[in-house]
């Protein structure tokens, strides 16, 4: 099948038909639809499909428990298939697509791999329902504990837990999953690039470098619920007051140590039009090129929130994460004269490294350089840029030899 056949049988599901954006979330019934799709496409190409602890998705061209057993393990692209509230349509699918579209060209041109290769598809990267991200990937490497996943909860109250009994899964089953990791040799993102740098360079296809320190917190605020049209000024206890003062220091806060940082996320009890706050949730994501910038600035928005009377709680972070030096040089080799991108971005590449799976990115032109919104795009031209190197890469990693080609690639 080709990339703009695939692209369009994934266009509708999980679409906002009011912002033109897409609710993909995690175990939702949209999610359920992608999992789908992603099993119909393994077996179209005669892909094995296994599940690990997570539920995260891998497509097998190869035994990868013989490769294993033989020292070689495999070798693993895809990304991820959920997004952000009112997200765009290219961060993370276009990097399972570009995986399959990429092992169509191999199998079309005869290649036979010797070390196997792997499409994964990620759960729940962007963290969008239960507010850590990529916590598929967290939760295999033991960068997040089953017994916290499970505890997550949603806008909604329900819990990972919850969510996962009610797609058919066993919430005690979740947990770090050694034998998967044991199975993936080198991991290849390819990713919509999430920023300008490819459109001021002129250029379709970037290698990644690395990805930044992010992390996220939940800021907490007390108040006292009461009338908004009959209790005066000096009596009101309104929490929304420490809210937008925590959105101001952090904007300052990032500006004063050369970091961004952002309050995207917002909770209100109990959330009428015509009552003072009780309680406001927010919560704070923050990222750099220095992770001591980084703690610098949460630790200005902390020193604010605790003055008037808030907590402030760390859900996720993850460290500085260069890409493999070894791989990333012969990726750069291999496609030549390619430019070299780092990010502020997470993603699923950058929790495999930090357990120690040699990693690297490909990153795809956006021409709008907007992400995380519906406006976020590629052209067609570009993302067949990047199937290309993609596919190249895999051929190289494989190690297999393509009757056609006559030898090595």
């Amino acid at each position: 099948m080709s990339f703009e056949s695939m692209w369009a049988e994934l266009e509708p599901v999980g679409r906002s038909e009011r912002s033109g954006g897409y609710r993909r979330f995690a175990w939702s019934r949209a999610d359920q639809d992608l999992r789908e799709w992603f099993a119909a496409e393994s077996a179209r190409r005669g892909l094995d499909l296994t599940e690990d602890r997570m539920g995260n998705q891998w497509a097998w061209w190869g035994d990868p428990d013989e490769a294993v057993r033989a020292g070689d393990p495999g070798v693993v692209t895809g990304s991820h298939l959920d997004s952000v509230p009112d997200g765009g349509a290219f961060d993370g699918p276009l990097g399972v697509v570009s995986a399959f579209s990429a092992v169509d060209a191999l199998q079309d041109k005869g290649f036979r791999p010797q070390r196997p290769i792997g499409v994964v598809n990620f759960v729940d990267e962007e963290g969008a329902r239960f507010g850590v991200a990529c916590a598929g990937s967290r939760v295999i490497t033991g960068a997040m504990t089953a017994r916290r996943a499970r505890g997550l909860t949603d806008a909604d109250g329900t819990t990972m837990a919850e969510a996962l009994r009610a797609a058919g899964r066993d919430p005690h089953e979740i947990g770090r999953d050694d034998e998967t990791l044991a199975r993936v040799g080198a991991f290849v993102e390819l990713h919509v690039e999430q920023g300008r740098a490819l459109v001021d360079l002129g250029e379709p296809v970037a290698l990644g470098t690395d990805i930044w320190p992010h992390g996220r917190w939940r800021l907490d605020f007390p108040g006292e619920a009461n009338h908004a049209g009959t209790t005066r000024l000096e009596d009101r206890h309104d929490a929304m007051l420490g809210f937008a003062g925590a959105v101001l220091a952090a904007r300052e806060a990032a500006t004063t140590h050369g970091c961004v940082a952002t309050v995207g996320k917002v909770a209100v009890t109990p959330g009428g039009v015509n009552a003072i706050p009780s309680a406001v949730t927010g919560w704070l994501d923050a990222r750099g090129a220095s992770p001591r910038a980084v703690r610098r600035a949460v630790a200005d928005v902390r020193s604010m929130v605790e003055q008037v009377g808030g907590v402030v709680t760390e859900e996720s972070w993850t460290p500085s994460t260069p890409f493999d030096a070894s791989l990333g040089a012969r990726l750069r080799t291999l496609l030549g004269d390619v430019p070299v991108l780092g990010t502020g971005a997470g993603h699923d590449a950058g929790i495999l490294a930090n357990a120690g799976v040699p990693t690297a990115m490909l990153f795809v032109r956006n021409p709008t350089g907007v992400s995380h919104s519906p406006r976020e795009h590629a052209e067609l031209p570009d993302c067949l840029e990047g199937v290309a190197a993609l596919t190249a890469v895999l051929e190289d990693l494989a190690g297999g030899r393509s009757p056609r080609a006559g030898g090595r690639a």
